[in-house]
């Protein structure tokens, strides 16, 4: 139930199992002054009450017109709502520990068999966890970049600013050398970069400039969060433009950019779990996942997290989406992205690229749902873009008990694709939907 903002919207259960909802500034103190006896007004009950439920805005404004939303909904629709949140809270891909001295991340190389959720203490750990993949999704591997430099800082030792300054550049290095594809990596590593120099600037104690890195991280997860609600309204207003009465919306994806992905809602499931906050019902829409060969995210992530959150999907192996879209099944494809180009050619899982030529021959909308930090005006176009080779052992053995090729065959292994932008329909960004030519389009939005 965590939010960024000042205002909030907040749902509690009265002791006779109603529901209120309301908004706030502060969730825990109106559920504490009401259960004192004084908050009746809010409830019409004096009966004890429990939240259940929170968002969070910038503005009593946009808190207040949600509220409204809200209260229109009916009781399986809040419930809905309510459980979709409970959801999360289950998967988050990275938090820290309540002592905060230790990343706490869902290990997504054993789902969705396992649930396990460990402890990163280290610097290897934290890289290793990156590396292969344990956290994985841009803003997820950024987040984690984030709190990992929070969390190792806060053990060096140092006696001046100096020292403890070049202690931390070592240790931004080493985690940025864990993924070279990712952008959000390095955008988190030179912020956290930017926040200690500002601080040592500053001449502020070392245990300040520790309590600043651990604000900019806290800062970097919660902007996250209002990054990926943003982009998922934006896309919601695409599928109401689709919905017909009688008739889930079909939507296609590829690989894992959802909740686990990300700090909370994903970038490309974002508009499905945005649907569910505004009362759709998971059956409004029918999501076919591609399994995304050779790691299976699609299979092992999106699959499981969107059916957990009761959303109709269904899984497909890489090779059947053109089949999908010729049948007529497929309405809309959202797809997320590691890092954009300025000319809007776009570097995702490996397999994009063939959706969307897939996409353009069938005359289907496809969008890319891209943060303004996976944007890189640096890199001119797609060509440019460093592309990560993988271990040959994920095509030949990792899903096998025994290996399914010759041995030492060469393999081909490339992590990711670059979907060129005269191929994609639009950019889904927190800031606006962007369209060709996009360099144009990202000075409009004020993407720098």
């Amino acid at each position: 139930m965590n939010g960024m903002g000042k205002s909030y919207i907040y749902i509690v259960e009265c002791a006779d199992g109603t529901w209120y909802t309301g908004w706030t500034t502060d969730p825990a103190r109106r559920v504490r002054t009401h259960n004192s006896g004084k908050g009746a007004k809010y409830t019409r009950s004096r009966l004890p009450v429990k939240l259940i439920y929170t968002e969070a805005y910038a503005t009593p404004a946009q808190a207040q017109r949600r509220e409204y939303e809200i209260k229109q909904l009916t009781r399986r629709q809040k419930e809905v709502l309510v459980n979709t949140e409970q959801f999360f809270e289950q998967v988050l891909s990275v938090r820290l520990t309540e002592d905060r001295q230790a990343l706490d991340i869902i290990d997504q190389t054993l789902l969705p068999g396992t649930i396990r959720r460990i402890r990163l203490t280290t610097k290897e750990e934290i890289w290793e966890a990156i590396k292969k993949l344990r956290v994985r999704g841009a803003p997820a591997i950024g987040v984690s970049a984030a709190y990992g430099m929070a969390v190792l800082s806060a053990k060096l030792e140092a006696d001046s600013f100096g020292a403890f300054y070049s202690q931390f550049k070592e240790l931004k290095d080493y985690l940025a050398s864990s993924r070279p594809t990712a952008v959000n990596l390095f955008w988190a590593l030179d912020r956290m970069d930017a926040c200690a120099r500002c601080a040592g600037e500053a001449g502020v104690s070392l245990d300040e400039v520790r309590a600043r890195l651990y604000a900019e991280a806290d800062a970097i997860r919660e902007e996250d969060v209002q990054i990926s609600r943003n982009i998922g309204e934006i896309g919601f207003g695409l599928l109401k433009n689709l919905k017909k009465d009688g008739k889930p919306v079909g939507i296609l994806t590829h690989c894992n950019a959802g909740t686990l992905a990300t700090a909370k809602y994903g970038t490309a499931t974002a508009p499905m779990y945005i649907a569910l906050e505004h009362g759709w019902s998971g059956s409004d829409m029918h999501v076919y996942c591609d399994e995304t060969r050779p790691l299976l995210q699609g299979a092992r992530l999106t699959s499981f997290e969107l059916s957990s959150a009761g959303i109709t999907t269904t899984l497909q192996c890489d090779n059947m989406s053109s089949l999908l879209m010729k049948s007529g099944k497929i309405d809309i494809i959202f797809v997320g992205c590691d890092r954009v180009a300025a000319n809007g050619d776009a570097a995702n899982k490996i397999g994009t690229s063939a959706l969307a030529i897939l996409a353009k021959h069938y005359g289907i909308p496809f969008y890319v749902c891209a943060p303004s930090s996976t944007i890189d005006l640096r890199t001119p176009h797609g060509g440019e873009i460093p592309i990560e080779m993988r271990d040959p052992d994920e095509v030949t053995k990792m899903w096998y008990r025994e290996p399914m090729a010759p041995e030492g065959v060469d393999v081909f292994n490339p992590a990711f694709d670059v979907t060129d932008h005269d191929l994609i329909t639009g950019m889904i960004t927190e800031k606006g939907l962007c369209t060709d030519p996009y360099s144009d389009a990202f000075a409009r939005a004020g993407i720098v």
